[in-house]
C-alpha cells in the first residue's frame, strides 16, 4: 500500500494523544467501548455491449469491516478496510489495466484486492465544529461535483484534511486534498491521482423557501492534468407541500497544469411532484462544449457519476461538444418493494449531435434488519455517441 503523507500526520496526531500518561487510561477505554461493524455485498453485472466480442459476467463480493472508538474530550478515531473479491466466475475487463487479459469483455469496473478505505481522527471542539486528518469519505450535496462513488464495490475515498464549521446555523466545510483514492485500486496508476485540491462548500436552510449551497472547487491534479479545474457555482432545492424543485448553476475554467484553455458552464433544472402512491420527477440537465476545442468540456472528476447522466454509465467523461439530458421518472413503494423508472434523451449541447436514450428501472427491498436486494438495469440506444449497451444487476447487502 502506498504511504500517504495525510495518513501519516493521523497516525502521528494519535499516538500523541496517547503520550499524555493522565489521557490514557480515558483513551483506552475509548477504544474498548468502541464500536464495530461488518458488512457484505455481493453483485452479479451483465453487461451486453456492442463492439465486443463477449459480454461481461462479474461476480463480485465486498467484504467491509470497520471500527470507531467512543468520543474523549472530543477525539474520535475511525478505521476502515474493505476486500473485493472474484467469486464463481470473473468473465469481465475491471478496467483501467487491472485486467490486460481480459480485453474481449467491457468494462466493469470492480477491480479485486484488499485496501484501507479510511483512516482518520476526528476533533470536534464544540457542538457542530470539527476537524478530521486522514483518509475520509467526502460527500458534497448530491455528489454531483464531490462524492464517493458508493455504487462500485471499491469507494473512492479521499486523503484529507477537512473542516466543518457551524455559523450561525450554516454550515460551513472546507477540505485540503493531498490524495484521490480511486474506485480502479491501487494496484494501477489510475487509482491514486496525487492531488494539491481545495474544496470549500458553504449550505444554509432558508425558512420556509428550502436549502442554498454555494460552492468552490480548486483541483490541482498532479497525475491527471485535464481533472485541473476551478469550478464555482450555486444550487437551490425547495419545496411546497407535494411538490419540490431544484435550480444549480456553475461556471468552470482550466486550472494550474491544465494544457487546455477554457471555460464552460453547467445548470440543471429539477421538478417533483408525489402523489399518495407514487412521485413523478423530471429534469433538464446541461453541461457545456465546445465542438472546435478538445478537452474544453465541462468536467465533474471527482463526482459519483453513475447516479448521473443514465446508469449504463455512457457520460463518465463529457463529451468536446457538451452534453444536455433532458429526463423523466417515476418511483414509488408497495409492499415493501421501493422502485423507479427512469428516462433520458440525450443530446450534444454544442452541436446537432443526437447521443442517444436511455431507460433506467430498478427494484429493491429490505427482507430485514440485515439483509436487503436489489435488481436494477439499464437500457441504452446509441444514436452519434458510444454504441448500444445492456446491463443488469443483482445484488445482495447485508450488515451486521
Amino acid at each position: 500500500m502506498n504511504n500517504k503523507k495525510i495518513l501519516t500526520v493521523a497516525i502521528c496526531g494519535l499516538l500523541q494523544m496517547g503520550q499524555s500518561a493522565t489521557a490514557a487510561d480515558s483513551l483506552s477505554e475509548a477504544f474498548s467501548n468502541g464500536s464495530s461493524d461488518l458488512s457484505f455485498r455481493y453483485r452479479f453485472e451483465f453487461v451486453d455491449q456492442d463492439g465486443f466480442t463477449e459480454n461481461a459476467k462479474a461476480s463480485t463480493l465486498r467484504t467491509r469491516f470497520n471500527y470507531k472508538t467512543e468520543t474523549y474530550k472530543g477525539f474520535t478515531f475511525f478505521v476502515e478496510a474493505d476486500n473485493v473479491m472474484e467469486v464463481f466466475i470473473d468473465d469481465y475487463n475491471a478496467g483501467a489495466g487491472n485486467s490486460p487479459g481480459n480485453g474481449e469483455y467491457p468494462v466493469v469496473a470492480d477491480p479485486q484486492g484488499t485496501e484501507l478505505n479510511q483512516a482518520w481522527f476526528n476533533y470536534d471542539f464544540s457542538e457542530g465544529n470539527g476537524v478530521k486528518v486522514g483518509r475520509q469519505r467526502i460527500l458534497l450535496d448530491n455528489q454531483r461535483f464531490v462524492g464517493g462513488v458508493g455504487w462500485r464495490q471499491n469507494e473512492q475515498t479521499y486523503d484529507a484534511v477537512s473542516g466543518t464549521f457551524d455559523i450561525n446555523g450554516s454550515k460551513l466545510f472546507v477540505s485540503y486534498i493531498d490524495n484521490v483514492n480511486r474506485i480502479f485500486g491501487e494496484d494501477v496508476a489510475a487509482g491514486d491521482h496525487d492531488n494539491n485540491t481545495y474544496l470549500v462548500n458553504w449550505t444554509n436552510k432558508i425558512k420556509d423557501l428550502g436549502k442554498i449551497s454555494a460552492y468552490y472547487y480548486d483541483i490541482n491534479n498532479k497525475d491527471a492534468a485535464a481533472f485541473s479545474t476551478s469550478t464555482y457555482g450555486v444550487k437551490f432545492n425547495g419545496s411546497n407541500n407535494a411538490f419540490s424543485y431544484g435550480a444549480e448553476i456553475a461556471a468552470q475554467s482550466d486550472a494550474h497544469n491544465n494544457a487546455v484553455d477554457f471555460s464552460a458552464n453547467y445548470w440543471r433544472l429539477d421538478a417533483a411532484y408525489k402523489f399518495e402512491q407514487a412521485s413523478v420527477f423530471g429534469g433538464y440537465e446541461v453541461l457545456e462544449g465546445d465542438a472546435d476545442n478538445a478537452g474544453s468540456a465541462f468536467r465533474t472528476p471527482l463526482a459519483t457519476l453513475h447516479a448521473f447522466n443514465g446508469w449504463a454509465d455512457k457520460f463518465l467523461g463529457t463529451p468536446d461538444d457538451g452534453i444536455e439530458d433532458l429526463f423523466v421518472g417515476v418511483k414509488g413503494a408497495h409492499n415493501g418493494f421501493k422502485w423507479q423508472a427512469i428516462y433520458h434523451d440525450f443530446a450534444a449541447q454544442d452541436s446537432s449531435r443526437d447521443l442517444g436514450s436511455e431507460l433506467d428501472f430498478s427494484v429493491g427491498k429490505k427482507v430485514n434488519d440485515h439483509v436487503s436486494l436489489l435488481f436494477k438495469t439499464a437500457f441504452y440506444e446509441a444514436d452519434a455517441h458510444a454504441t448500444d449497451t445492456t446491463k443488469v444487476w443483482f445484488m445482495v447487502s447485508s450488515q451486521f
